[in-house]
């Protein structure tokens, strides 16, 4: 710590490298008392907060943990090429030193892959309540009894909702008998189910349940329920479905009948007529189903999560339904372990809070598989006008010119940054293209982190005839107040305003109070189409739509193309908010808001940030290290102006991981620009040395060249002023699947003994093989197979190595170099027996 900053590094490597050699002379340095007592401090606040103990060796780039014993220089090497896109990014975004550091750490949330359904919804009709019906009263009723001890398989009898199965059901379906009946045989057998119908069937006023026996099942529960209670009701629709046979579906003269045998006092006119007056919350249900986004009928929901379709199976179903039981029961004992679920919770409310939890069910939006827009281009001209000039533009700085000259209805609340900005992309002379944007503003009056822009994608070429709409919402947006351009959109984008507009009616004519009809109408009359050319160009280059296709892109992620007669309804647009807000963009909105920004900036910032951040692949959450740093930490500032990587070591000098993370550190260095900071995290007392070898870790910063200006034979590994007496012994340290052998060497590796030795002593190593490991097991017993051979080789010979997997462990491992390579069964009985599944 005493020598200048840029030779630390180097001194470091000496002294851990050459230990032994150095040891005398280290143990009569003197160490200061302020620099002990701050390493003290640091090793206590690492230890509580990160687990790190005196003598561990710890690598973070950019916060994210990098194990030596899993990565080598070729992993970190790619862990930089994506770190460096986000670090660009970010930098050509204006954001730098501490709020870029800040952002970058930013925790986003990952991509949940089982999206959950609120199932709190009156159209629901339970069948059974586990926590208040009397059959289940001699259970034990406290969440506790999740964590005692039972035998493997042992599905818990807890007095409490848990568990919860809600099956959307079509009655006349012939799917349908066999799933209430597989509902009858939980609830028979006591499973800890509760189990709910939602039933879909038919909306329309004018029917009667003689005609469709949907709506006479439906109307016979209501009498039921009003009659008698809802427990009968709901239990009576097992015993109307036992009158129909497998392969069968309900019939209105199965109803008819059932009524007569059950209830033959029952006025069958006055129940299942068209003026029945048991037809009430008959919509409900289809209702529900339409809002929720769900698929097609029938299907199933356990705890909100729906199953997929391949496992409505009936046959399946009941296997599916306690394996999720027994999958589910671990996440409740971490909840209460954790004292996240207590005695006094709701378990239903504790189920619907998680964050999976969505009001909606829309594959479009809850997709794992997601792209975004690159909104990181700073282009030289920001001129839409310019049609020629705008086509010659790359992709990231048309969506720059794009994004610049936007314009956005906002509902005018909140402190003016907005933390979700979506673009709606349309062609506004269609009827889905006025719909999807009415759906879209009308969200916005009630959502006021939101605001909306518009971008046209008109079906032809764009011209004054099949423009109007747009030009008039856009001539708005530039002229009138943010509330008074979206009612006046709101009123443009209504169907009678288009009806008076083909019939002749003029634009300023449909103008609403408030507005400045006059600046309106000259900006109307004067728009040129030019720039609506650019967004067209737009669409087709970057989106990759089609003309007069619809998208919805919400803080640069791209939600295209919409099927013909997909509606993107209000409900999605709340849906997609949510999930946006629910990712990075709440967190980035609040550093953004720190930054002092005007709110049209810091709105831009926040929504190009999150898309950013948002792009990433998710990987390990990233770390904050912190310490005192002003006697014990090594600290060299990066070159300014410049994308800069920030790495953090902690380490003590006098370990294995020291010898090889100092070279590392110093290549690291001179590739990239670097802010490093190297905490020295010492042991306190040493009962004997550290260190008992030399060490030398083989890494250069770039290609080496001869005098002759060809390429050097490779990295060397150079031993000086080693001590003679001992006798030496020369290992190779390299990656897993490298097979690394001494090709030329005089004498014997093992058995160095320096004062024996004239000169030097030389080794040339060479890389003989990758090593291409793996494991196999028989699927069908879940044993290695025993006796199975593979063969590895090239199109042109198939059979260059070959290997016999280990009858204990199924391993296998063969010889291979750089290459694409065939990895095939043997022909004989392997071949017969086996085939591969990966």
């Amino acid at each position: 710590m005493s020598v200048p900053k840029f030779d630390a590094l180097k001194v470091m490597r000496d002294l851990s490298q050459n230990f032994p050699s150095r040891a005398r002379s280290l143990t009569r340095v003197a160490v200061k008392q302020e620099m002990r007592k701050e390493i003290e401090k640091n090793q206590k606040h690492l230890g509580e907060t990160m687990g790190i103990q005196p003598g561990d060796g710890e690598l973070f780039i950019n916060g994210l943990h990098i194990d030596l014993d899993v990565h080598n220089p070729f992993s970190i090497l790619d862990i930089l090429r994506g770190e460096a896109k986000v670090l660009e990014g970010l930098h050509n975004l204006g954001i730098k030193g501490e709020h870029q550091a800040k952002l970058l750490r930013l925790p986003v949330n990952t991509v949940d892959d089982s999206y959950a359904l609120d199932i709190r919804h009156p159209a629901i009709m339970w069948m059974n309540d586990i926590e208040n019906d009397q059959v289940y009263r001699s259970w034990p009723a406290s969440v506790q009894e999740l964590l005692r001890a039972t035998f493997p398989g042992v599905i818990r009898q807890i007095r409490r909702n848990f568990f919860n199965l809600v099956l959307f059901l079509d009655p006349l379906q012939e799917e349908t008998v066999e799933l209430v009946k597989l509902a009858e045989l939980f609830y028979k057998h006591k499973i800890p189910l509760r189990i709910g119908f939602v039933f879909v069937v038919n909306t329309k006023d004018e029917i009667d349940g003689f005609s469709d026996a949907g709506v006479g099942f439906y109307r016979l529960l209501n009498y039921i329920a009003d009659e008698y209670d809802l427990s009968q009701a709901v239990m009576s629709i097992d015993s109307i479905y036992n009158k129909v046979d497998v392969g069968e579906t309900l019939s209105a003269d199965t109803i008819s009948a059932y009524m007569k045998k059950k209830y033959p006092k029952a006025n069958q006119e006055r129940i299942l007529g068209s003026d029945s007056e048991y037809d009430y919350k008959r919509k409900d249900g289809a209702l529900f189903y339409r809002k929720s986004g769900l698929g097609a009928l029938p299907l199933a929901l356990f705890n909100g999560v729906p199953l997929n379709p391949d496992e409505m199976d009936p046959e399946e179903l009941e296997t599916i339904i306690l394996q999720r039981i027994m999958d589910t029961t671990a996440a409740f004992q971490r909840a209460v372990f954790t004292g996240q679920l207590t005695e006094s919770s709701d378990v239903v409310d504790h189920l619907m809070e998680q964050a999976n939890v969505v009001p909606r069910m829309n594959p479009l939006i809850l997709n794992t598989d997601r792209k975004y827009l690159d909104l990181t281009g700073t282009p030289v001209v920001d001129d839409w006008e310019d049609t020629t000039m705008f086509s010659y533009l790359e992709s990231k700085d048309k969506t720059a010119v794009i994004s610049k000259r936007m314009k956005y209805f906002t509902n005018g609340d909140g402190d003016g940054v907005t933390a979700v900005t979506m673009w709606v992309v349309a062609d506004f002379e269609k009827v889905s293209g006025r719909k999807l944007l009415l759906n879209a503003l009308k969200h916005v009056k009630s959502s006021p982190g939101l605001r909306v822009g518009v971008i046209d994608n008109p079906s032809g070429k764009p011209s004054e005839d099949n423009t109007v709409l747009y030009r008039a919402v856009w001539a708005s947006l530039l002229t009138q107040k943010k509330k008074a351009a979206a009612e006046f959109a709101q009123k443009l984008l209504k169907e009678e305003s288009s009806l008076l507009l083909q019939q002749g009616t003029k634009m300023k004519d449909l103008g609403m109070q408030g507005m400045d009809l006059d600046a309106f109408e000259k900006k109307f009359n004067t728009l040129e189409v030019d720039f609506i050319r650019s967004q067209q160009m737009f669409c087709r280059d970057v989106l990759k739509l089609r003309p007069g296709q619809q998208a919805v892109i919400s803080n640069g992620r791209i939600l295209c193309p919409f099927e013909e007669q997909e509606e993107f309804t209000m409900e999605d647009f709340h849906l997609l908010e949510r999930i946006t807000l629910s990712g990075s963009a709440e967190k980035v909105k609040a550093k953004v808001k720190q930054m002092g920004m005007k709110p049209k900036q810091a709105s831009d910032l926040v929504m190009k940030v999150d898309a950013l951040l948002s792009a990433v692949p998710k990987g390990e959450v990233r770390r904050d290290v912190s310490f005192k740093n002003t006697q014990s930490v090594l600290q060299l500032s990066p070159r300014e102006n410049e994308v800069f990587y920030d790495v953090v070591a902690i380490l003590d000098p006098l370990t294995r991981e020291a010898q090889k993370i100092s070279s590392l550190l110093i290549v690291l260095s001179q590739v990239v620009n670097v802010k490093l900071q190297v905490f020295m995290n010492c042991r306190a007392k040493l009962s004997e040395l550290p260190l008992k070898s030399f060490y030398r870790f083989v890494l250069e910063p770039d290609v080496a060249f001869l005098a002759n200006d060809t390429v050097s034979p490779g990295p060397v590994a150079r031993f000086t002023e080693l001590p003679e007496s001992p006798l030496l012994t020369l290992n190779m340290i390299t990656p897993e699947s490298w097979m690394v052998q001494a090709e030329h060497s005089l004498h014997d590796l093992d058995n160095i003994h320096l004062q024996e030795v004239n000169g030097v002593v030389a080794a040339e190593f060479e890389l003989e093989h990758l090593l291409l490991e793996g494991h196999c097991f028989d699927l069908s017993t879940g044993q290695p197979p025993r006796g199975l051979q593979f063969t590895l080789g090239m199109s042109q010979e198939p059979l260059m190595y070959d290997t016999i997997v280990m009858a204990n462990l199924g391993y296998f491992q063969l010889k291979a170099n750089p290459g694409a390579w065939i990895l095939r069964l043997r022909k004989g009985r392997s071949e017969d027996i086996y085939q591969i599944i990966t």
